[in-house]
C-alpha cells in the first residue's frame, strides 16, 4: 500500500470558482496547550467542503502557514481514504483551517517525523526493506532473520520495536536527536545500537517479559504470551511525516486446545513519547481479557497506578536503562475497559526448562512484568496507549513527578480530543 504523502515543494495554490476559500474550524477545549496534535479527515468530510480537481490535491492551511500533512491510502485501492494534518493550539483557542487545491505536482514537502522498517536480511549481509512479510516459525530452531531482530518504529523522540519471531517482545531505543535513526541500526553506520551513541541506544533490557507493551491473552488466572504463533505476519499500512501505522497479525495462536487469531495495529505520530495500539482477538472465550506490560527485571522502587484524565494508567519509573539511567515506561487504558493490575513472579523458567529460544536465554512463560488487563469483546478492536521516556534526553524524566506529570497532561488530551466542526 502506499502512502501518498506531498511531494515537490509549495509553488501555486489552484483557485477555485468560488472566491470565499472553503474552510472548518478546530477547537481545543482544554486550558492547555496542545503541540504536534494530529487531527484526521475523512476524504468524505472533506469532499463536503470543497471539490477535489482531478491531478490535484488539498492543501491544509491556518493562519497563512501550511500544515504538514499526509493523504492516506487505507484500504489498498490506490485512492487515498483519509487526510492526516499536525496541528498546534493554544489553550482553549479555536482555529479555522483554509482548504485549497494544488496540483500534485507542485505538493509542499515536509520534514518526516515517524518512520517504519522491517528489514530482511539478504545473502551478501544486506538487509532489504519490506512492506509486508511472515517471519519464521520456530518449531525447527530459531533464525534472525530481520534487522535489528524486529519490526521498527519510531518519531523524532523515541523508538520502539518487536522481535520479529516466537519471542514477541517490544523493545526500547532511546534516542538523543529528533532524525531518523531506524533505516541505519545493525548496518555499517550503527554497527552496535546497544552502545550509546550521539543519537542513543537500545536502552531496555526485556528477558522473558513483556519488555515495553508486549501482549498476552488472560484467561481466568493465567497469562498466555502472544507469541509462537502458526503465522506472524507484519504489514505497512501508510509512512509519512505525520504518522506511521502497521499491522502485525497473529493466526495459530494455540491456547488451551483453542486456536486463536490477534491483530494489532500500531500508530505513531510526531512529537510523542508514546505509540498507539489497537488489538483485536479472535476466537477468544467469555472473560478472556488482553494483557500488556513492562519489564520490571531492574525496578528497585515500587510500580505506581494513576488515573490520567479517562484513562487507567500503570507505569514505572526507575534508574532501570541499560546505560544505567532513567526510564520511565506506562501504560494508558480506557478506564472503562480496565481489568487486572498485578504482576507477575521474578521466577526464571528458563533455568527451570522452559527453554523456548535457546540462543536467548528466553522462555515463554512471562515473568518480571507488571501488568494491566483490558476487557475485550471478539473481533472488536481495543485501543491503548504505550509510552516511554529517557532521563538523558531531557531533564524532567530524571524524576517519576516529571513523567506522571506528561502521562497526565497527555490522558487529558487523549480522553478530549480537538473538536473538528
Amino acid at each position: 500500500m502506499k502512502n501518498l504523502f506531498f511531494a515537490g515543494c509549495f509553488f501555486v495554490i489552484s483557485v477555485t470558482s468560488c472566491n470565499i476559500s472553503p474552510s472548518f474550524l478546530v477547537k481545543n477545549e482544554l486550558n492547555i496547550d496542545r503541540q504536534d496534535e494530529v487531527i484526521v479527515l475523512s476524504r468524505m468530510f472533506i469532499e463536503q467542503k470543497f471539490q477535489i480537481d482531478e491531478g490535484f490535491s488539498p492543501v491544509f492551511e491556518c493562519d497563512g502557514q501550511v500544515l504538514p500533512s499526509q493523504l492516506d491510502d487505507l484500504d489498498g485501492d490506490g485512492k487515498w481514504d483519509e487526510a492526516a494534518v499536525l496541528i498546534n493550539l493554544k489553550a482553549l483557542q479555536e482555529a479555522k483551517i483554509k482548504l485549497r487545491n494544488v496540483a500534485a505536482a507542485d505538493s509542499p514537502v515536509f520534514e518526516k517525523r515517524t518512520n517504519l522498517r522491517l528489514g530482511i536480511l539478504q545473502a551478501d549481509g544486506t538487509y532489504k526493506e519490506v512492506d509486508e512479510y511472515d517471519a519464521l516459525p520456530c518449531y525447527d530452531g530459531f533464525e534472525i532473520i530481520a534487522q535489528a531482530e524486529s519490526v521498527n518504529w519510531e518519531n523524532d523522540k523515541i523508538g520502539f520495536r518487536v522481535y520479529f519471531d516466537c519471542r514477541n517482545v517490544k523493545d526500547l531505543f532511546g534516542k538523543l536527536k529528533p532524525e531518523m535513526i531506524i533505516d541505519k541500526i545493525h548496518t555499517p553506520e550503527i554497527p552496535n545500537y546497544h552502545e550509546l551513541a550521539d543519537w542513543g541506544m537500545d536502552v531496555l533490557h526485556c528477558g522473558s517479559s513483556l519488555g515495553s507493551g508486549g501482549l498476552a491473552l488472560m484467561r481466568k488466572d493465567s497469562l498466555y504470551r502472544l507469541g509462537s504463533t502458526d503465522v506472524y505476519r507484519y504489514k505497512k499500512i501508510v509512512e509519512g511525516p505525520v504518522r506511521s501505522v502497521f499491522e502485525l497479525n497473529y493466526a495459530g495462536w494455540h491456547v488451551e486446545g483453542d486456536i486463536l487469531e490477534a491483530t494489532e495495529r500500531i500508530t505513531i505520530y510526531p512529537g510523542k513519547y508514546w505509540f498507539e495500539s489497537d488489538v483485536t482477538f479472535n476466537g477468544i472465550s467469555e472473560g478472556d481479557q488482553i494483557v500488556t506490560g513492562i519489564v520490571t527485571s531492574k525496578l528497585k522502587k515500587e510500580p505506581f497506578e494513576m488515573s490520567a484524565g479517562k484513562f487507567t494508567c500503570i507505569g514505572t519509573h526507575d534508574v532501570q536503562s541499560l546505560n544505567n539511567d532513567e526510564l520511565g515506561m506506562a501504560v494508558l487504558v480506557p478506564a472503562g475497559e480496565t481489568g487486572k493490575i498485578s504482576g507477575t513472579s521474578n521466577i526464571d523458567f528458563f533455568k527451570l526448562g522452559n527453554q523456548t529460544v535457546i540462543e536467548k536465554s528466553f522462555s515463554n512463560i512471562i515473568s518480571e512484568t507488571y501488568y494491566i488487563s483490558q476487557k475485550c469483546n471478539n473481533n472488536e478492536p481495543a485501543k491503548h496507549y504505550f509510552s516511554a521516556v529517557w532521563g538523558l534526553e531531557k531533564e524532567q524524566w530524571k524524576t517519576e513527578e516529571g513523567f506522571k506529570k506528561y502521562l497526565s497532561e497527555e490522558g487529558e488530551k487523549l480522553s478530549s480530543p480537538l473538536k473538528i466542526y
